[in-house]
């Protein structure tokens, strides 16, 4: 088996987002290596396609460009995705959230299939996300979960701490595994 790097091993100019690699992470670095293997794979070929795109436009919004990985778990970077919730596209928007961002969706078009303006969508939505937690880890529990759900997760348990609020009972398991999967990815 070979063993994975430890925190201290990995190079801070390698990522711009915090990497932290703990039991949860290593976790489903093992999955994506193993059982989920085809499914990444698939993903990663997908990837070519769109990360230099995404990469990009999370770039000239000010964001990490390695939060393109969040729509690698949202979807694999399918924009036909669509999810038991309704959501839709690469970057798996609810209507709600869609409109909010001034996707259009009718009967003729869903613009949260479009990955310029879904990935413009997300851009607007994640440093949202981050000005409101000024913590990419809550931002991107927040993308998950809905920002409401970590305000009160952060009231609850009185941290603005991921790893300390994911301990707790009050956020679905879903989200608890969305910030370690985005490492992972």
């Amino acid at each position: 088996k070979k063993e994975l790097p430890s925190q201290s091993q990995i190079s801070p100019a390698t990522f711009n987002i915090p990497v932290v690699i703990n039991k949860d992470v290593e976790k489903f670095i093992h999955f994506f290596q193993t059982r989920y293997r085809s499914h990444f794979t698939r993903a990663l070929e997908r990837s070519a396609k769109y990360i230099p795109l995404m990469e990009k436009i999370l770039a000239d919004n000010g964001l990490p460009t390695d939060l393109v990985y969040l729509a690698m778990i949202e979807s694999e970077f399918n924009n036909n995705a669509y999810s038991p919730k309704h959501a839709v596209g690469p970057w798996q928007f609810i209507q709600g959230t869609a409109r909010r961002y001034n996707l259009q969706i009718d009967w003729w078009l869903d613009e949260r299939r479009d990955p310029l303006k879904s990935t413009l969508a997300a851009a607007l939505f994640l440093k949202d996300l981050y000005d409101m937690f000024d913590s990419w880890f809550l931002a991107a529990a927040g993308y998950n979960a809905g920002e409401n759900k970590i305000k009160k997760a952060i009231h609850r348990y009185q941290s603005e701490d991921f790893w300390e609020i994911k301990n707790g009972r009050y956020l679905k398991r879903e989200t608890k595994q969305y910030v370690p999967k985005l490492i992972a990815a």
